[in-house]
C-alpha cells in the first residue's frame, strides 16, 4: 500500500543462504562471475530483537532510492547485485506479492553493457537502509574496494519514531502456541512462491489452532485476495480486526476494499476507525476518509479530513490530498483556494494521470474566480 503502513510483497529466494537464513560472515561472491556480488545482513530493533514483519531493504545512490529485498523472518535479507546495477532479491516473504508486482519481476541479464561500471564505481555514493512504518532505520554504506571485499554488511538498526511502530505488529503474534506459529510460517513460505491456494491452506489451519492469531487472519485475506477472493479476504480482515483492535493493517485493508467497490459507508467507517488508532501517522487514511465522506454529502467532514492529512503529511507524499481538497472546495465555491489546491497537487505529481485534465480546468476556474 502507498501509505504509511505497508501492505508488502513476498520474492522469489534465489540464493541458498538467503533461504536458511545462515550469513557465514564471509564474501558471498560468485565465483564464476565475479561482477556479480552478493551482500547478506541483518535488520534488528534498538532492543536486539527482529522486526515481527518482514522489513522492506532499500538501497539509496545519490539520493535516490530503489528497492533490493525483504527481510526474512530472522531479520536476515540477501541480494545480488552486478556491474551493472542489477539485482536479484533474496529474502523470505511475509506479505503479499500484488502490490509490489513491479519490483518482483528484476531478473539478472549478464550483457556486454553491464561490464561499462564495475561494482566498485557504481556503489561508490550508495547505501542501505530498513524502511518499516514508525521506524528510523540507521544506514550501511555499499562501497567496496574490489569484489574480494567482505560483502557482510552487518546489522541495520531500526529506532522507533512514532506510537505507528507500536500498532503494525500484533501483539497476539507472542502468545500464538508452536502448531500455530509452525503452520503460520508454512504459510508464508507459501506465499513466497505465489503458492496461494497452499498460503490459505496453512493460514487457515493457523487460525483454527489459535483463532485468537491476527496477523496469520490478515496474511490469510491477503492470500484470498491474490485467489481473486475478495469476500473472503474481507472476512480474514475483518477476523484480524476483532482478534487486536490495536493491529492498524486490517484497518487499512478494509478501507482500500471497500473504496474500491465503492461502498462509501464502509469506507469511511473503517478510516474513522484507522485514524482513531493513530491521528498523527497514517495521512492516507484521512484521504480515504475525505473521499468517502465527499461520495456521501458530508463536505465538512471531507474538508476537515483532508486538510487534517495535509497537515501531518509532512513529506507531501499524498498529492491527493490537495486534489481531493480542491474538488470539495470547488464544490463550495471557493475557487481560488481550490486553484491553489490543483497547483500544488500538479507541482508534486506532474505527471499524474489526469494532470492534463487539472491543467485544464485551471484557466476556468480562473476565470469562474473573478466572476465570483
Amino acid at each position: 500500500m502507498v501509505w504509511r503502513a505497508s501492505v508488502g510483497a513476498g520474492v522469489l529466494l534465489s540464493a541458498a543462504v538467503a533461504a536458511s537464513g545462515q550469513n557465514t560472515g564471509q564474501p558471498q561472491i560468485d565465483k564464476s562471475y565475479e561482477h556479480v556480488v552478493f551482500f547478506t545482513g541483518d535488520v534488528m530493533l534498538d532492543d536486539g530483537s527482529p522486526p515481527a514483519d518482514a522489513v522492506r531493504i532499500e538501497r539509496v545512490c545519490d539520493g535516490r532510492a530503489s528497492f533490493e529485498t525483504w527481510t526474512d523472518t530472522k531479520g536476515h535479507f540477501g541480494f545480488k547485485v552486478s556491474a551493472g546495477g542489477d539485482e536479484i532479491s533474496t529474502a523470505d516473504a511475509g506479505q503479499t506479492a500484488v502490490s509490489r508486482s513491479d519490483e518482483l519481476n528484476k531478473a539478472m541479464n549478464a550483457t556486454s553493457t553491464q561490464y561499462s561500471m564495475p561494482i566498485t564505481q557504481a556503489l561508490r555514493n550508495c547505501e542501505l537502509h530498513a524502511v518499516l512504518p514508525g521506524y528510523r532505520s540507521e544506514s550501511v554504506s555499499l562501497a567496496i574496494k574490489s569484489t574480494m571485499d567482505s560483502a557482510r554488511l552487518g546489522t541495520i538498526l531500526l529506532h522507533p519514531v512514532s506510537r505507528a511502530s507500536t500498532l503494525v505488529v500484533s501483539a497476539t503474534t507472542l502468545e500464538a502456541p508452536p502448531s500455530a506459529r509452525k503452520a503460520y510460517q508454512k504459510g508464508l513460505e507459501a506465499m513466497r512462491v505465489e503458492k496461494w491456494e497452499a498460503a490459505a491452506a496453512e493460514f487457515a489451519k493457523a487460525v483454527k489452532i489459535y483463532p485468537a492469531f491476527a496477523i496469520a487472519w490478515y496474511q490469510l485475506g491477503l492470500a484470498r485476495q491474490n485467489r481473486k477472493d475478495e469476500a473472503g479476504a474481507i472476512e480474514a480482515w475483518k477476523e484480524a480486526q476483532k482478534s487486536d483492535a490495536h493491529y492498524v493493517k486490517p484497518y487499512e485493508n478494509l478501507t482500500v476494499a471497500a473504496d474500491h467497490r465503492g461502498d462509501w459507508a464502509e469506507s469511511e467507517k473503517y478510516s474513522r476507525m484507522w485514524i482513531q488508532l493513530d491521528a498523527e501517522d497514517f495521512p492516507g487514511a484521512y484521504l480515504f476518509n475525505a473521499v468517502a465522506n465527499a461520495r456521501l454529502n458530508k463536505m465538512e467532514e471531507a474538508e476537515r479530513a483532508a486538510r487534517t492529512g495535509l497537515r501531518i503529511d509532512k513529506d507531501q507524499k499524498i498529492p491527493r490530498l490537495d486534489y481531493v481538497l480542491g474538488l470539495i472546495l470547488s464544490d463550495k465555491k471557493e475557487y481560488a483556494e481550490s486553484a491553489r489546491c490543483f497547483r500544488k497537487y500538479l507541482e508534486l505529481a506532474p505527471n499524474a494521470n489526469d494532470a492534463a485534465i487539472v491543467r485544464q480546468q485551471l484557466p476556468k476556474l480562473a476565470v469562474i474566480s473573478r466572476r465570483a
